[in-house]
């Protein structure tokens, strides 16, 4: 099981496709705040909840200086598709190795519908102007989720 972040940690460097196929890295948003928030899988009613209200937020945190990225071990044909069907602005990026959801303490064991399995754990990381974890939240809901992150921050 991967270990969690904690505030004060380097957020893990990562590159990885968009639903266009370009390569999208943390190292570009240096300077700026990035909220980084892991989902199971495109296309499904909880995460297609969570991404519709992050889309709803996106002017919101952009303006306060917060950029968003959506992590899932989704191919970027998935992702294309989920964007366009649920008309999402909100970066996609898709971990089919899992290798970044595990960097950052995003999969592992959980409980679904009382039986341990092994997945993605909902989670959103906030990660600063200068790449440290500012935030880690983990085992999150997907309704609420954003109302509560923008009421936490302030904005």
């Amino acid at each position: 099981m991967s270990e969690r972040l904690q505030p004060g940690d380097i957020a893990p460097a990562f590159t990885l496709p968009d639903a266009d196929g370009n390569e999208i890295s943390l190292a570009e948003h240096l300077g700026r705040k990035v909220i980084v928030y892991f989902y199971p899988a495109a296309l499904t009613p909880g995460c297609t909840k969570q991404a519709c209200d992050f889309t709803d937020n996106l002017e919101l945190l952009a303006g306060a200086g917060y950029d968003v990225i959506g992590v899932s071990p989704d191919k970027p044909e998935k992702l294309a598709k989920f964007r366009e069907k649920e008309s999402l602005k909100v970066t996609l990026v898709g971990d089919p190795e899992k290798k970044v959801l595990e960097a950052y303490g995003a999969f592992g064991e959980k409980k679904l519908y009382g039986k341990t399995v092994t997945g993605v754990i909902r989670s959103t990381v906030i990660v600063d102007e200068e790449g440290k974890v500012e935030r880690a939240l983990y085992n999150v809901k997907a309704t609420g989720h954003v109302a509560k992150i923008i009421k936490d921050l302030g904005i």
